[in-house]
């Protein structure tokens, strides 16, 4: 049923075209009609209106992709609410608290959010809990700046 989809029309059949040749062009027309009515059966009657039928299974599954083609926008807007609402729960979670941090980074990171890595090392220390001001406080006044990766004892570097 899919070969119209997998293959290109076969050129227009002639009055010298061969027996194979004219049975190679009704396969692809039996499928390419099976296809597009298989899809269009799957698609709700509310949303037909908006898919006007073409001849072809290829225009289509194009017509189709352009009008759902989905955007990044719910994922940004998701992973940033992730990233600015995460606060730590208890004090025995900051190994779990810093690597989910990390885990929305690099989500964030792979969809092109730009985050500068300073800035998530300073954005966790200054949402720990009130227990870590001493902590917080002796890395603000180290010269080394801390990165996110972790060692084997869990501890910034």
């Amino acid at each position: 049923m899919d070969y119209a989809i997998r293959k290109d029309e076969p050129a227009a059949i002639i009055a010298i075209s061969t027996a194979v040749k004219i049975a190679l062009c009704e396969k692809w027309e039996r499928s390419n009609r099976l296809s597009i009515m298989f899809i269009m059966s799957k698609i709700l009657m509310g949303m037909r209106g908006l898919v006007e039928q073409p001849e072809k299974i290829k225009d289509l599954t194009k017509l189709i992709d352009e009008l759902f083609d989905t955007s990044d926008k719910p994922l940004y807007n998701n992973l940033i609410h992730q990233f600015s609402s995460t606060k730590l729960m208890g004090v025995k979670e900051v190994r779990e608290h810093i690597s989910k941090m990390r885990d929305i980074y690099a989500q964030l990171k792979k969809i092109n959010v730009v985050i500068l890595e300073t800035f998530l090392v300073h954005y966790i220390l200054n949402n720990l809990p009130p227990q870590y001001e001493p902590f917080n406080i002796s890395y603000n006044t180290h010269k080394d700046k801390w990165n996110l990766k972790l060692d084997r004892d869990y501890q910034l570097q």
